[in-house]
């Protein structure tokens, strides 16, 4: 049976909830859920997001 890791925002100590988060770069928009602490706002981003759909869009923005 597989455990679900909690993440526990550093700042302010509450566990990190999967929330709808808008990112924007170069002028351009797209929303993704990803871990967010409700108190403070700060986001934490899996690797495979940064490393896939986030420089997906860097690379079609910069071309451009």
């Amino acid at each position: 049976m597989e455990k679900k890791q909690k993440l526990i925002c550093l700042k302010c100590n509450v566990e990190m909830e999967k929330m709808d988060v808008q990112f924007t770069y170069l002028d351009r928009s797209f929303h993704h859920k990803v871990l967010r602490c409700p108190k403070c706002g700060q986001v934490s981003l899996p690797e495979d997001l940064v490393s896939g759909r986030i420089s997906e869009v860097e690379k079609l923005m910069e071309d451009k």
